[in-house]
This record gives C-alpha cells, structure tokens and sequence, in this order.
C-alpha cells in the first residue's frame, strides 16, 4: 500500500511541478496577486509531497501533504476564476477525476488503475499548462 501511495503521490507532484511557472508577484492585494500567490503555494506543496519519505514519515505525512496540495490547488482555482475563468473550470475537472483515479487505484491496485492515474495526470497536466500559459505575464 505504501509503494502505491507513493508512485501516485510522485505522479501527482511531478505533474504539478513540471507545468506550473515560477511565480514572482508583486505583494499587492489584486486579484492577479492572489492568484500569483496560491500559483506559490501549489509549487510548494507539490514539492511537500514529492519530497515527503514515506518509510521515514510514514503514510500519513505523506496524505497530509496531498490534502494541503489538493487544498492549495483548489484556492488557485478559486482565484484564477473571475480572470481565467475557462482554464480554472478545467483544472477542478481534471482535479476532480484524479481525485476519482487515485481513490480506484488505492481500492484495486493494478496496471489498468494506475493506467487511468496517469491519463489523469496528463489530462492536469494539461490544463495546469493551459492556465499558465494564458497567465504568462501576470506572474
């Protein structure tokens, strides 16, 4: 079960990490700050999670920092709304069937389980991509 978690967890943090631009905002209270601001934190906590030692730490570190990955992904997608509406909504559904993936994949292990985590990272992948790539400059 551990090695489980933890090839999800490095799906899901490498995913995060290898799309998300480097932020650097300005420490003004904008809409676009804020979004600058929750973009950090996501780096952040996907970098928790795929820094996290699961025979050190255990189990249970390593699901604190996918829920404070998940959370943070969530409070980008909230702030991202009101200017990038269309790519935050893609983003909380590709969140949403990872969230779904990884749940079947922890239940029943196996390769057509792991299989669907990976097209569902790929799919966030992609539209983690898309919103930066439509924020390139506001960060």
């Amino acid at each position: 079960m551990l090695d489980v978690m933890r090839q999800i967890a490095l799906l899901v943090s490498a995913a995060v990490l290898a799309v998300l631009p480097v932020a650097a905002c300005s420490t003004s209270e904008t809409p676009t700050a804020a979004v600058c601001d929750n973009l950090t934190a996501v780096q952040n906590s996907a970098q928790h999670v795929r820094d996290t030692n699961v025979a050190e730490n255990g189990l249970n570190q390593l699901r604190t920092d996918l829920i404070q990955l998940r959370t943070d992904v969530q409070a980008l997608i909230a702030s991202a709304k009101s200017q990038w509406k269309p790519q935050a909504d893609a983003i909380r559904t590709s969140l949403d069937q990872l969230s779904t993936s990884v749940d079947a994949a922890k239940s029943a292990p196996g390769k057509s389980a792991f299989d669907a985590v990976r097209q569902a990272v790929t799919t966030l992948e992609t539209n983690v991509k898309a919103l930066g790539d439509a924020m390139h400059g506001a960060c």
